[in-house]
């Protein structure tokens, strides 16, 4: 297009501002000024219409057709005729040009006919130019476009004026093609020039059918006979240009007219406020009101402008629009009325919007709805009823299907409403409407009424697309997601074929059952018909791969998404961190920093809980500054996050501190704070603040039981363990579940009390899941009871027959008795279904940089440092009682082979590295796969003495704190 463009006029007056394009595509609710669009009249030659009536008969009919009594003036056109009182064929053909200008007035069609009729049966008129372009016209008025037709085919020379009006008709009826197909005649008609009152129908035609590049054709044609520069068709192009959303293209043609008038400023500002350039719409405003040409903004100008404001939320520059159309006499009028209306109940300031509203004396069904609307989306719902019941009183408007799609939010929660508001539509027939059934379905659904949603959807006469989209969803969303997919099956039998929506729900449903195979074959079909790149699908999609665990999928679509949202990076962020991939989550938390996109709270959220699983505290101690800085720590999310990353590296004084300085703290605050002292073991300090929690007037929850009852298991205080079980639900009526009793059972195991542990099992309501059965076989390990010990083992190999851990705690087990035999039974059974232990592993933050150990790994360049560092530390603990504990090697080998592989446990490795490369007096924090050895813990507790260093490992059951010889876990863990 950029040959079409000419030259920059020296002679052009420019705007001394400029504004930005913002290319978004959010489209405004409101429809195009009338007056951004207007087209020039087409012009009628050789008309005497308007010349002085001097003749009796003619003053007579123009009295008649002034007062509307057009079928009596037809009479006299008759009566006049035929008694030959009046023969002159200029004076008959001013009459029914009269009669005809009459007619499109008062859009009166059936009188316009039998005018048709005279002018069609005499010679003298058929072909007049004149009359049968007052004809089309009067036809294209009375919204009959294909009259207008007919009577254009029955002149046999056709000359512009006669398709100029046809055109319009065509553009005004919306029949755009038609008007398109009449232009591509005119243009083979070769002794037709199109001029100034043709391209503006042609381009706005373009506009309707959605056509940039055959605008930019009409364009170049425009150029090409020299009408480029009329002030009409400049209008009509920028009109078009934006319609396309080619909002560059609009900017040129604003930028080189050499004459603008109001309706070229309003066709720009709405063209930038329909591509969401709203910020741009708001300064041609601007520029308009600085312009010289002393153009008064109308009506159409502010119900372009005043709507960009409230979708900004600018309200300052709002009330300054609303002063302007104070003053200039046309803030009474009903549009801008109500866009002034929509405007303060957008950003909030319902008392001003309900004024202007109270004041509006021609409040039309618009007004009402603008209102009802602002206060459903305040949620001020007694407000929405109430307005409503005045509506119904109002003899002038009436409820119609925006009315009902405001009100239904207000319903969600409210079923005798919702069902009341379902019966008035039923009676006034407003169900009809496919929107309004659908929100009745997504509204039935959010009162967890599906089946009243069905049969709203059962009651639609003719299902659409849209209609399966709403039923699939809400079953989806609400924990169906089987039906949905089901839905889905019984839609496509139907014949229609699904869309955009239709796929996002059926990946909802996908994600929710994580059934990745189906998920598989709805992606192929994106591929296929180009879904794939959508910005909506893509995070669904993503999502989709994350809940499956298929993460290395979900980063190839994240890494081929363009313009990446705040949500893609959110959904990839927490899909790492949920994955148990915390360095992978970390760093893209900092590549989404170095690529400008502002973090909020939900990637703060994971990030934390990434560095939680690696016990990185310095990382997590620059994620708490960003959040400061960024003024995110006073959200209840993220203190929340913050005191789990710090209970999770070892560090309950931080988490102490930050939970101290909350006021007034919710549930979920005080939940993660016992649930801190839990994991480490502190049960009395976590029964006090269970205690200070219902002081503080908050009621526990099943969360606060699970927190205090771990703190019980890992501090070995089994009364009161028992004891808050058994309150749950008589006292609290919190019903326990079966995490409850998996912490309760693994509480009695640890203690020793087997046959009490199997009691519970035994009386719990809910069947055992492989978690319980694998703690009391744990349990059944360390007190060397074998009997429970196998019976334990077959319920547990009977649910996870192919669990590697469970093996291994069955061999353990025999090992501990000197079983040598059932351990080679047991690792031949695992050899002959391909499963290999997990080496045991540990890991250390230094520097910001984690460094990880895996048991007699000598990879690490200071492997012989390392080495080195624990035999001199050995030596020393040696002296004050360190005696290798050589149960702990669950092997058949000889004494001293069993004593080689203790020294390379991973942890000890760890902290010889930390040793090693950290400053005198700090703190070691290290983390392990698998639960610390008795020989490890051993060790540490007197290296924590020689070193004179506090040591903190987490192992994967809780942690210690090592300190001066002595664990926080009291030796029992």
């Amino acid at each position: 297009m950029a040959s079409v463009w000419p030259p920059t006029l020296s002679c052009h007056n420019r705007s001394s501002w400029t504004w930005k394009h913002n290319k978004k595509n959010h489209f405004s609710s409101f429809t195009l000024p009338k007056s951004s669009l207007s087209l020039p009249t087409p012009r009628i030659v050789h008309d005497h219409s308007r010349a002085k009536i001097n003749q009796p008969f003619l003053q007579r009919l123009h009295n008649l057709c002034d007062s509307g009594n057009l079928n009596e003036a037809l009479n006299l056109l008759h009566s006049q005729t035929q008694n030959a009182v009046v023969s002159s064929s200029d004076v008959i053909k001013e009459a029914i040009g009269l009669l005809l200008r009459a007619c499109t007035l008062r859009k009166d069609i059936d009188v316009g006919r039998k005018l048709h009729a005279i002018v069609s049966a005499s010679h003298r008129f058929r072909n007049d130019v004149v009359l049968n372009t007052r004809i089309i016209s009067m036809f294209s008025a009375c919204g009959s476009p294909s009259d207008s037709r007919s009577a254009f085919d029955a002149v046999k020379e056709k000359d512009l004026f006669l398709y100029n009006a046809l055109l319009s008709s065509y553009a005004r009826n919306a029949l755009f093609r038609d008007a398109i197909s009449l232009f591509l005649d005119l243009l083979y008609a070769k002794e037709l020039v199109p001029d100034n009152f043709t391209l503006p129908c042609v381009v706005k035609a373009c506009a309707g059918v959605a056509d940039a590049g055959l605008g930019e054709a009409v364009h170049a044609l425009a150029l090409k006979f020299g009408l480029f520069f009329d002030v009409f068709v400049g209008n009509a192009l920028i009109a078009m240009y934006g319609k396309c959303g080619l909002v560059d293209s609009a900017v040129k043609v604003f930028e080189t007219m050499p004459e603008r008038n109001l309706v070229t400023w309003n066709s720009m500002m709405y063209s930038y406020s329909e591509n969401g350039g709203l910020e741009e719409c708001c300064g041609v405003f601007k520029g308009l009101l600085s312009e010289e040409e002393g153009l008064v903004p109308d009506v159409a100008t502010m119900v372009t402008v005043i709507p960009a404001c409230a979708t900004l939320g600018e309200v300052g520059m709002g009330m300054v629009l609303h002063g302007l159309a104070f003053k200039l006499g046309i803030s009474e009028e009903v549009t801008v009325n109500n866009s002034l209306v929509d405007m303060y109940s957008k950003c909030g300031y319902m008392g001003e919007a309900r004024v202007l509203f109270d004041m509006n004396g021609g409040r039309n069904v618009v007004s009402w709805n603008t209102m009802i609307g602002g206060y459903s989306k305040e949620g001020d719902f007694s407000g929405v009823f109430s307005l409503l019941r005045e509506m119904l009183v109002e003899d002038k408007v009436k409820v119609n299907e925006v009315t009902v799609l405001n009100i239904l939010p207000a319903c969600s929660d409210e079923l005798l409403t919702l069902k009341e508001l379902h019966g008035y539509a039923l009676r006034r027939g407003l169900q009809i409407d496919e929107l309004v059934a659908n929100a009745f379905v997504t509204a039935y659904a959010k009162c967890s009424l599906l089946d009243c949603a069905e049969r709203v959807f059962c009651g639609m006469e003719e299902k659409t697309v849209s209609s399966w989209n709403a039923l699939i969803g809400v079953h989806a969303q609400n924990g169906l997601p089987r039906k949905a997919l089901d839905l889905y099956l019984v839609m496509r039998d139907s014949g229609l074929n699904p869309d955009q929506f239709t796929i996002g729900g059926l990946l909802l449903a996908c994600a929710h059952l994580k059934f990745l195979s189906c998920g598989k074959e709805i992606h192929g079909f994106m591929m296929r018909n180009g879904l794939e790149l959508d910005k909506f699908l893509g995070i669904s999609l993503l999502s989709l791969y994350i809940q499956c665990g298929s993460i290395l999928r979900a980063k190839l679509i994240f890494d081929k998404m363009g313009n990446k949202s705040l949500l893609c990076w959110n959904a990839m962020i927490s899909g790492f961190s949920q994955n148990e991939l915390p360095c992978e989550a970390l760093d893209t938390f900092q590549q989404m920093l170095l690529s400008g996109i502002e973090p909020q709270e939900i990637a703060v959220m994971s990030v934390l809980g990434a560095c939680s699983q690696v016990s990185s505290l310095r990382l997590g101690k620059e994620v708490h500054s960003f959040a400061l800085k960024a003024h995110l720590s006073d959200n209840t999310f993220v203190i929340c996050a913050l005191i789990d990353m710090y209970a999770k590296c070892g560090c309950m004084e931080h988490s102490r501190n930050i939970f101290d300085r909350v006021n007034n703290k919710d549930e979920a605050i005080w939940n993660v704070m016992i649930g801190g002292y839990g994991i480490h073991g502190h049960g009395l300090k976590a029964i006090e603040l269970f205690e200070l929690m219902q002081n503080n007037g908050c009621r526990p929850d099943s969360f606060t039981f699970l927190g205090v009852l771990m703190a019980c298991n890992h501090a070995g205080i089994v009364t009161e363990g028992l004891k808050y079980l058994g309150q749950m639900q008589s006292l609290y009526g919190v019903k326990p579940k079966l995490e409850h009793y998996a912490c309760v059972i693994d509480m009695l195991g640890r203690a020793g009390q087997l046959k009490e542990a199997l009691k519970l099992v035994s009386e719990m309501p809910d069947e055992p899941d492989s978690g319980i059965w694998s703690s009391l076989l744990s349990s059944c390990r360390n007190y060397g009871d074998l009997d429970i010990g196998e019976e334990v083992s077959k319920k547990l190999l009977e649910l996870e027959p192919d669990k590697v851990e469970n093996y291994i705690l069955l061999s353990n087990l025999y090992a501990g008795l000197g079983k040598w035999d059932e351990v080679r039974k047991v690792r031949q059974r695992m050899k002959e279904i391909g499963l290999h232990k997990d080496a045991g592993c540990s890991w250390i933050e230094i520097g910001g940089k984690v460094y990880r150990f895996i048991v007699s790994d000598g990879s690490l360049l200071e492997s012989k440092k390392i080495q080195q560092t624990w035999n001199k530390l050995e030596k020393k603990i040696s002296k004050i009682g360190y005696k290798p504990d050589t149960s702990c090697v669950l092997h058949e080998l000889e004494e001293e082979e069993k004593i080689k592989i203790l020294k390379n446990h991973s942890e000890k490795l760890a902290i010889s590295f930390g040793l090693l490369n950290t400053a005198k007096g700090t703190t070691l924090r290290v983390c392990k796969n698998l639960r610390i050895c008795v020989d490890c813990h051993n060790a540490i507790k007197l290296v924590s003495k020689v070193v004179q260093r506090d040591i903190v490992v987490r192992d994967n059951k809780r942690f210690h704190h090592f300190k001066n010889g002595f664990c926080t876990c009291g030796d029992y863990w």
